[in-house]
């Protein structure tokens, strides 16, 4: 990971607000990463923060005092809570407990985290921390719900064990690195850490041509513009890429090694003679269908009408790497392109293919993004669900990366 004169936020200003969780304690290994990567770093610290960390550990890890009251007159005239909300390119609320979403999503403002909350006009990242039964109340979703609507972005929870002995499920805050990586894509840094450095990345992209004979096929409308750029993205995070490619009309990444595939047998091949890989994302827009066996020649137009062709099943390349016994990737990601229910067919998919996370996106006539430069998509877990905000596909392919570059620098499984 990148060490502290490996700069990628330099000169960004963050406001840190510190919710009263046990997750606290990582806010303070939070502070320490982005300040290692460039980002000056100021604190709120709740009420109910105090419990769990102090203003003094706080100000000693950013450099500066960490404001705690929305009264505290010398706090006031110093900074006062109305630059607290304005200085900052970007909020990040870690951990952001059930109370603190409460107050955020209903606009209280009677502390000082929710007064520079509620004030703010930059971009909020908030990272949930809490027990099982409180994040799956439907209160806390209705509250997450609204956050998501009112166009914060939600990071986590993730699964595991909580603080409180015997107690497991979803509600543990994301990892420090992974509040980095999303903090520096909504940033809009292209992060110059080579953070996959080591690592072999095998990634699909595009279309398969299915042939019916020698001047016709069935296809869609993929462009290969998502997996090329996740390629590009991996690239340029330092790791070993290897891109099997449908037929695009997009210019191939550097320093990426390209496989040429033309149908899902072609494509299946070529992935399988490129493992072993760390992880292996699946973005090509496989045909599920080819004509069982196509004509040698080109059909002709008779007078007995349109032709018939007995369709058969294509490999499901997704499920074949994810359903390895030996040789699977550390992490297999698999992309899911849907018109209707999008998350619903998305949670589904991951159980049926055996895969670690599907990226979801609405590829409806109404949203228009199959082979646009824009995507809206949620990222799938067995943890559940991260909508991302609509981004053009080379944000999305570094928010990506970073994801994978944090799940593979944690421990295995």
């Amino acid at each position: 990971m990148p060490q502290p004169n490996e700069a990628i936020v330099n000169g960004k200003r963050i406001l840190l607000v510190i919710g009263g969780g046990i997750a606290a304690y990582k806010a303070l290994d939070l502070i320490r990463r982005l300040r290692e990567r460039g980002a000056t770093v100021r604190c709120i610290l709740t009420k109910a923060g105090h419990e769990f960390v102090t203003p003094l550990s706080v100000g000693a890890l950013c450099g500066e005092r960490a404001f705690t009251d929305l009264f505290d007159p010398q706090s006031e005239f110093d900074v006062g809570h109305i630059r607290l909300a304005r200085d900052p390119d970007l909020v990040i609320v870690a951990p952001a407990t059930a109370d603190l979403i409460a107050k955020i999503a209903n606009g209280h403002a009677d502390d000082l985290a929710s007064a520079v909350l509620l004030a703010t006009d930059k971009p909020v990242l908030v990272a949930p921390a809490m027990n099982p039964k409180m994040w799956g109340n439907r209160a806390t979703q209705r509250n997450v719900t609204q956050l998501r609507a009112d166009g914060l972005q939600v990071i986590g929870p993730n699964s595991g064990e909580m603080a409180e002995g015997g107690e497991a499920g979803v509600g543990r805050m994301a990892e420090p690195l992974e509040i980095v990586d999303a903090a520096i894509s909504l940033l809009g840094v292209s992060s110059s850490a080579r953070s996959l450095a080591g690592k072999r990345v095998l990634i699909t992209s595009g279309p398969t041509h299915e042939p019916i004979d020698p001047v016709r096929y069935i296809a869609n409308r993929s462009s290969g513009k998502q997996g090329h750029a996740i390629a590009a993205a991996a690239a340029e995070a330092g790791a070993e890429v290897v891109l099997v490619s449908g037929p695009v009309q997009v210019p191939d990444p550097k320093g990426v090694t390209v496989i040429r595939a033309t149908t899902a047998q072609d494509m299946l091949e070529a992935v399988t003679k490129s493992l072993p890989a760390d992880a292996a994302i699946f973005a090509a827009a496989v045909a599920d269908w080819r004509v069982a066996t196509p004509n040698t020649q080109k059909i002709k137009k008779t007078k007995s009408g349109a032709p018939s062709f007995e369709l058969a099943e294509n490999p499901d390349i997704l499920a074949t790497v994810a359903k390895r016994t030996s040789g699977r990737p550390q992490l297999v990601v698999g992309f899911a392109a849907e018109t209707e229910n999008v998350i619903e067919h998305a949670k589904i998919k991951l159980q049926k293919k055996g895969c670690d996370w599907i990226v979801a996106n609405d590829v409806s006539p109404a949203h228009g993004v199959m082979g646009g430069d824009r995507n809206t998509v949620h990222l799938v877990t067995m943890q559940g669900v991260e909508s991302w905000p609509s981004q053009s596909k080379d944000d999305v392919a570094r928010q990506l990366v970073g994801r994978i570059a944090a799940s593979l620098a944690g421990p295995r499984g």
